[in-house]
Parts: C-alpha cells; structure tokens; sequence
C-alpha cells in the first residue's frame, strides 16, 4: 500500500497524521514539508513567542520524535514541486517521489508583500514562519522605531509586542479603521482606541507609497506626502493561499480563495484533498464555501481530512473561531459576520470588558469576546439562532437563557 501522503508540514498537516494514527490508520504516512522544522503553532510568532515569554520547543505541535514514535515518515526541508494524479505521485524538490493512495494538500498561505519602491530593503520584513519571528524578536530587542504596514490581526499584535518591548510604533492602514472587514467600523475603532491608549500612532485611509533607506536599511516610509521615520518595518497586509502544487496538477484553485474542496475537503480528484489555509472549503453551516486562516479551523480540518480519507460521516460544519491576545486585552471571536452588519453590545466598550454580537435579519451571525471568559462554549450555541437584540443587550438575562 502507498499510504497517505500530507505536503504541507504546518498545524493541519500535523493533524491529519495524528488523527489517522489515532483512528487506527495502519498504512504508511509521509509528511512533506519545506521548512526544516517540524510542525508548530503560528499563533505565538506574534504573541508569546515574539514577547520571549514562551520558550522555543513549546510552539511545536509535537514533540521531537514524535513522529517516528508513530511511524510517520517526514522529508522535511524538501519542497514538493509536481503532483502526477494519474500515476498517483508527487516529485520531491530532491528528485525523489513519493507513491500514494490519498494526498492531502496542506500548503497554507504566504504573507503579501507591497509593490513599492524600497521594499527590498534591509528591515521591513513579514512574519509567517518561526524563523521570521526569530528575527523579527530580534530586531525588536535592537531597534527604536517600527512602522506596522497594515491593521489586521498580525499587524496590531506585533505593535502590542513592539509597545510592551519600549519601542516607537506607527500603525499604517488603508481602510478607515483596523479590522474594519471583520469587525466592522464600531469595533475596528475600538481596536484602533486601544493601540492609541498604549502609545501607537495609528493612522487610517493612508497607503504606503514606498520605503526611504540609507545603506541598504530602511530608514523610513513615504505615506500620504511625509514620511514616517523607521529603523524596523512589518508588512502586515494580509496572506495568499499557496495553491501552486494544486493548479499545476488540474485542480480548480483560486489565487484569493484557494483550492476548491467540498464539505468533506475532497478536490474533484477523490484521491486528493485540501486543508488549512490553503482550502476553500464548503460549510454546511453557512451554506457556502470560504478560506479561513486561523489556528482552531486548521486543527479541525487536519483531524476532518483524515476522517474523511477514512470514510467516516463527518464534514465541515463548524463556526469559524480565532482570537488575539493585545496588551492586557483577550478576545475570542466565533461566526462569520460581515462589517456592515448590526452590532449589539452587553456591556460597555470603555470598561474593555464587553461581549459583542452581530446580527442580521434578527439571526446571530457570530460573537466576541473581549476580557469575558469562560463563555465562548456559550456564544458558539447561539451563532445562528434568532434572538431578540433588547435581550441580547441585557447583563441581567443569562447567556444560557437566550
């Protein structure tokens, strides 16, 4: 048996090697990946990790020799470059190939880069593997200034880290506020309030025009006819789906939205499978397909894909999770909501201690979090439900009672 093959060596492609060996998976497996470290957790690249206040060998989903402890075979440092669906292959950067029955494509997503002058230089960087936030950490621990190109999710945590590491820090975004697609105009302000209490210079509706240097190393960044001093730059403006392998070999991939799979995460090849950032997948409790980059849906979909080659009964059904952790602010989110939609509050914004819903047509779409723990299990079971927004408001009405 040529067994199953994962290319791909992130958090879903980890889970779905330990799922099928869980479930009693006795055929070989094969992990792919180009990086040479072995699976670990994006989130703390920008939290924890970032701040040096979580050590090295706890980021990784596994520990060293896990792997083999389970028979799993890793080629790690070695990109895949060429899938043969007919002879059921894929061709390894080295030269060698490898067999399989399933192939799961678990190549996740790449940072965006500006297409501006200067942006080749020395200091501006972007941060998606462990070694960018190696860097990145170190940087911090020698610079004084830091220009955040973008505020999203990334962004707004590295100028957290940036603040509570002494530096100066300019926040740049397009959009009229911070998270403004997923949050909404309400909440971004929120977000943008609270960067500002701690000392960032957050500016919004402007574009990077392009980056001023002196010896190779930026020295600042051209926005809105000035520009904004710099010895450190993040580019933060969002990720792109890695579908190259999948394109190459006649699958349908999108470069904004992904490879196309269904509920069960099967390509149109029934050998073949996507998960993680890189599938746009169907949700059955949406009723729609879509790519999500966070760190509970790749877990999720790495254990789907291996039930899935299994054969048994299970699709992607689940709300979309992800949180954040900024100064002394926590947040989880769950749902699917669009900016425009109604937002109702139960608390007040000023207190930072406030969950949020957003609605529409009565029907929660999805809720937040913010410093008010232990009920996300809670929110979750009201998430497409429709409720009155007066109740929903109300602290004094229980969350299990709505």
């Amino acid at each position: 048996m040529a067994g199953t093959v994962v290319v791909g060596a992130g958090l879903a492609a980890a889970h779905v090697v330990a799922t099928l060996r869980e479930l009693g998976y006795a055929e070989p497996v094969t992990l792919v990946g180009e990086e040479i470290d072995r699976p670990y957790e994006r989130p703390p690249l920008s939290k924890a990790y970032l701040q040096g206040t979580t050590p090295r060998e706890e980021v990784f989903v596994h520990p060293d020799g896990w792997y083999a402890d389970h028979g799993i075979g890793t080629r790690f440092g070695t990109a895949a470059t060429r899938v043969d669906r007919g002879a059921r292959t894929v061709a390894l950067a080295d030269g060698t190939a490898l067999a399989y029955d399933h192939l799961v494509i678990a190549t996740g997503s790449s940072p965006r880069t500006l297409d501006v002058p200067g942006a080749g230089l020395g200091g501006v960087h972007t941060l998606r593997r462990l070694g960018d936030s190696d860097v990145l950490r170190d940087e911090l621990a020698a610079r004084s200034r830091l220009v955040v190109a973008g505020g999203g999710w990334i962004g707004l945590e590295v100028a957290a880290a940036a603040r509570l590491a002494g530096l100066q820090v300019t926040v740049l975004e397009y959009a009229a506020q911070p998270l403004l697609r997923v949050l909404g105009p309400e909440l971004g302000a929120f977000f943008a309030d609270l960067h500002r209490q701690h000392g960032v210079d957050v500016r919004t509706g402007v574009g990077v025009e392009g980056f001023e240097g002196s010896a190779g190393r930026v020295t600042g960044v051209r926005v809105g006819g000035e520009v904004v001093p710099a010895d450190l730059v993040l580019v933060g403006v969002g990720a792109a789906p890695n579908i190259g392998l999948a394109a190459a070999s006649g699958l349908a991939a999108d470069p904004a939205r992904g490879v196309t799979v269904d509920e069960r995460l099967r390509t149109a090849d029934p050998a073949v499978l996507a998960a993680g950032d890189v599938a746009y997948a169907y949700n059955t409790a949406l009723g729609h397909s879509l790519r999500v980059e966070h760190w509970d849906n790749a877990i999720r979909q790495g254990a789907l894909a291996a039930r899935s080659i299994l054969g048994q009964d299970a699709v992607h059904d689940w709300q979309p999770y992800f949180y954040t952790d900024q100064y002394d602010l926590g947040m989880e989110y769950v749902g699917h909501a669009d900016a425009d939609d109604a937002v109702v509050l139960r608390g007040d914004l000023r207190t930072r201690e406030v969950i949020a819903f957003w609605l529409r047509d009565g029907r929660v779409r999805a809720a937040m979090n913010v410093n008010v723990w232990d009920v996300n299990d809670q929110l979750r079971a009201l998430v497409g439900r429709e409720i009155d927004p007066r109740r929903l408001a109300r602290q004094d009405v229980a969350l299990d009672e709505l």
